[in-house]
């Protein structure tokens, strides 16, 4: 009778609908695909992050890039303000979107135990995977030091890797990446339970516990 009783209250668990071998058979699909991306882009980010971090202890020399400067004089208009500065650079380089600006007060520094002012300093950027270009200007200056550094391929992945001057496109499809990931645990976690009602309790507590914890530590 007690056995009768708990069969019945593990079918209820869930809803009649899902309990039959037709939705399982579709979760398998579901985490099967979702495994294949999944595992595309993983071996991408696995790649280039053990390239970043072992480079330095195992001496891996792939990611070279070429790097040069030049010194550019810079019409009046550019010296106006960081703002016209970054107008410039960005006509300049030629390349699409927005220029990463960083700016330094003026300050007074010790030099040869002698107080010396420092002059304001501007630096804007913009970069791809591939490449970057930088321009620092020291107000008052009439040139600005630009530099340029090409990426060879491991340079691109670890820039990938990093987000480093990726578009919008890339910032997306990372999405994707993080929604199969959430995806392949959920529908992981209903294919070890079957759907059967003491199991998916206990992931709803372990599931509690997880959220709590986080919510402690954060």
């Amino acid at each position: 009778m007690i056995t009768a009783l708990l069969d019945e209250n593990h079918k209820g668990f869930v809803p009649a609908a899902l309990r039959n071998g037709t939705f399982l058979k579709w979760l398998k699909r579901t985490h099967a695909w979702l495994g294949l991306w999944g595992a595309a882009l993983g071996l991408l980010f696995g790649v280039s992050g053990f390239v970043l971090n072992h480079r330095a202890q195992m001496k891996i020399n792939a990611v070279t890039p070429v790097e040069s400067s030049v010194q550019v004089d810079l019409p009046d208009e550019a010296k106006a303000d960081p703002d016209a500065l970054a107008n410039w650079f960005a006509g300049y380089t030629g390349i699409k979107g927005h220029p990463r600006m960083r700016k330094q007060p003026a300050k007074t520094v010790i030099w040869n135990d002698h107080p010396v002012q420092k002059p304001a300093e501007w630096s804007v950027s913009l970069s791809r995977p591939d490449l970057e270009l930088s321009a620092t200007y020291t107000v008052g200056n009439r040139y600005a030091d630009v530099k340029r550094s090409e990426q060879n391929f491991w340079g691109v992945l670890t820039r990938l890797h990093k987000g480093d001057g990726a578009g919008i496109g890339w910032v997306l499809l990372v999405d994707t990446l993080a929604g199969a990931l959430v995806m392949l645990c959920l529908t992981g976690f209903l294919l070890w339970s079957r759907l059967h009602g003491p199991r998916l309790a206990a992931l709803g507590l372990m599931g509690t516990v997880v959220v709590w914890g986080c919510c402690v530590v954060l």
